[in-house]
């Protein structure tokens, strides 16, 4: 800079011809995925990946800066701030080093200050603190966090960080290889799912709109979420909010699907983008794990350049893949690290899309192959990574883009905001096999999002009775960057898709769930907390006019982190006709129904659904009433806000309570009632 006037250019350059440029310039052809990405050569880039499309993203191919633009007086500063706990009981002891400018590095963290010479840019320090306070994942603990200041010759510089020990635990065990994670020597069962970026337009992502899907997360039992590797490293302030709700963070390296380059030039630019966000983020207490990609094994089975030339392609990514780990050692040595996603473990290069023995697994089959969602039950995941299953965005968000002449699966406008091929077709092929079909539009949306419920619910359910065999599902995926069909549970904007209302009840950590045994039925209990809980737990077998008749009871002390068994129901104990409810009270209240037929054989009777609203406390309170079995009661309303509950079965004599807040106070709604009866016998619409 100088005196007078200064001028500052930044030159954009297409990034579809910078990209094509790149890939013309390659040794070898380095395939992309063609079905997700319509612009080709993304893999060329370090650019977010799902810039150039994706099966759930629009393909906008943008450009521009993210984040600030700031002139800095150049002086004496700090570049890096690293940090590493080693714990014992009662004792942490925090080391520090800092890269920057001066010959002293000095570090405070709660009360305890030390000091040691830098030399050539680096000085290391040794914090010894008795009887820290930890910071705990949410649902496990609180969420301390202490300010570390450190100083280095004239600069200054401060984190937030928590104290706690979290470690991967990746063992070699009579069924393969374990997959988990410990904190603060307590086994974690991971509830979560995978985020992607929260905009396709990266300049519309506020923090106040992450902070609120992060919420949302937190609302419905989440406890960590995986930043896809397709996407983006987030920016500071993310894993601030990540610290500070507890949420633990699975974080990618951003490498998805595609084969990429082995180049020097390529590796230089990986090595330096991996050290410096390793360095940024490292002191983060919610950063859990690095990975080194998203699916880059497997995709060694997707192009014929690499079937028919595997040896070379292997290499190439092998020679990716070591350049990652090496930069992410290099820089942070105690960091969790996991080769890639889905992996068996270090050096494997095994299908983890169908061995579920070792290491974390993706698990497609239900969707991309058509399965029932009893497919599920056939794997026992060590970790389950990603899993998942369509539906359409809530109509609140499809009348944001159609119009109800375009309510219809098959309009073209409805088609372009359904990205996976097949997709549609496989939703509607799907409530063949499980439902009575649905009158019209709105109660095809409907119907689609309690399906997707009903399938991560089969999964989730499943995988938490197999603890400690299995230690975590994370679903795909957490929400969207525009309005469309796809696996989230939270629609573009935020609102709560059915799935995300179900999600809170089977992500409870303290549950209930009930499996198929071979000769009828297992109920489990589910604790997922620090102390033993103890269960009285009541099954019915409930009609479709909503009677029920006991079946069995028991009283149950469930371990800290366990399932266990509770009561078996034999098939001959149901009839034909009747479904599984059930009841748990005592440390922990809750209730669910198994249904072992889909839902399209059970003659359902016209649930006689009565609703009385009472505006209070700047909400709505809405009293429900049924006079027959209704499963899946939903209710929506006509401006943006939440409801405390959705897609809830119900019986007669037993009201059910449902709060609307909406996000403007001022709002006036109206309400929309739903139930599997009403939407597929063609009862009127309720408003």
């Amino acid at each position: 800079i100088r005196k007078g006037v200064n001028e500052i250019e930044i030159t954009f350059r297409s990034p579809s011809a910078a990209a094509d440029a790149a890939q013309a310039a390659q040794p070898i052809f380095v395939p992309w995925h063609t079905g997700n990405c319509p612009i080709p050569n993304g893999n060329m880039l370090r650019k977010q990946q799902c810039d150039f499309g994706w099966d759930w993203n629009i393909a906008l191919g943008g450009f521009g800066v993210y984040g600030a633009i700031r002139l800095e007086p150049q002086g004496p500063r700090i570049r890096d701030i690293l940090v590493a706990q080693d714990h014992e009981p009662g004792r942490v002891t925090v080391t520090v080093t800092a890269h920057g400018d001066g010959d002293e590095v000095t570090a405070t963290l709660c009360g305890v200050t030390a000091s040691a010479p830098a030399t050539g840019g680096v000085g290391s320090v040794r914090l010894v603190i008795d009887d820290p306070v930890l910071w705990w994942p949410t649902g496990l603990g609180a969420q301390a966090l202490h300010d570390l200041t450190v100083t280095m010759g004239q600069a200054r510089a401060q984190r937030r960080i928590g104290l706690r020990d979290l470690k991967l635990v990746s063992e070699p065990d009579t069924a393969g290889r374990s997959f988990g994670f410990s904190v603060n020597g307590h086994p974690v069962f991971a509830r979560g799912a995978n985020w992607i970026p929260a905009d396709a337009l990266a300049g519309r992502i506020t923090p106040e709109g992450v902070r609120d899907l992060l919420q949302s997360a937190i609302d419905a039992n989440m406890n960590m979420l995986r930043v896809w590797g397709g996407g983006r490293y987030e920016p500071d302030w993310f894993y601030d909010l990540c610290d500070e709700m507890g949420l633990m963070i699975w974080q990618d390296v951003m490498l998805s699907c595609h084969l990429y380059p082995s180049t020097p030039d390529f590796l230089s630019e990986m090595d330096a983008e991996v050290r410096e966000n390793v360095a940024r983020l490292n002191h983060h207490a919610c950063l859990a794990l690095w990975c080194g990609d998203n699916e880059l094994i497997g995709a060694l089975t997707w192009y014929p350049e690499s079937r028919k030339d595997r040896d070379r392609y292997l290499v190439s990514y092998d020679r990716l893949n070591r350049t990652v780990e090496t930069a992410i050692k290099a820089v942070h040595p105690a960091a969790n690290w996991w080769p890639s996603s889905p992996s068996p473990g270090v050096l494997s290069f095994g299908d983890a899309w169908h061995d579920d023995s070792s290491g974390d697994m993706h698990f497609w089959s239900v969707w991309h192959e058509g399965r029932d969602f009893d497919h599920y039950r056939d794997v026992r995941p060590r970790f389950c990574s990603e899993f998942g299953f369509q539906s359409y965005p809530s109509m609140d968000v499809v009348r944001r883009f159609a119009d109800p002449a375009d309510f219809n699966i098959a309009a073209p406008v409805m088609e372009a905001h359904q990205k996976n091929a097949g997709g549609n077709a496989r939703i509607a092929e799907t409530m063949f096999r499980y439902f009575r079909f649905p009158v019209d539009f709105p109660n095809f949306v409907y119907l689609s999002q309690v399906q997707q419920g009903l399938a991560i619910k089969t999964a989730v359910t499943q995988w938490r009775s197999l603890k400690p065999h299995c230690m975590g599902t994370l679903y795909w995926q957490l929400n969207d960057t525009w309005p469309v069909c796809s696996w989230a549970s939270l629609d573009h904007g935020g609102g709560w898709k059915l799935l995300h209302h179900m999600a809170a009840r089977f992500f409870a950590p303290v549950t209930v769930v009930c499996v198929p045994d071979g000769q009828g039925w297992t109920l489990k209990a589910v604790n997922d907390t620090r102390k033993a809980v103890s269960l009285s737990v009541i099954v019915n077998a409930a009609r479709m006019d909503g009677s029920t008749r006991p079946l069995c009871k028991a009283e149950v002390t469930v371990p800290t982190d366990a399932a266990v068994p509770v009561l078996s129901v034999a098939a001959a104990d149901l009839a034909a006709d009747e479904v599984l409810a059930f009841l748990w009270s005592g440390d922990a209240q809750g209730g669910d129904v198994f249904a072992p037929r889909p839902w399209k054989a059970y003659d359902l009777q016209p649930s006689g659904l009565t609703a009385k609203v009472t505006a209070a406390g700047g909400g709505h309170d809405i009293v429900l009433s049924v006079t027959a079995l209704a499963p899946f009661v939903t209710v929506e309303a006509d401006v943006p806000g939440r409801f405390s509950a959705n897609a809830v079965t119900m019986f007669p004599g037993y009201p059910t309570t449902i709060r609307f807040t909406p996000a403007d106070p001022k709002a006036k709604p109206a309400f929309t009632f739903r139930d599997l009866h009403a939407a597929t016998y063609g009862t009127p619409e309720r408003t």
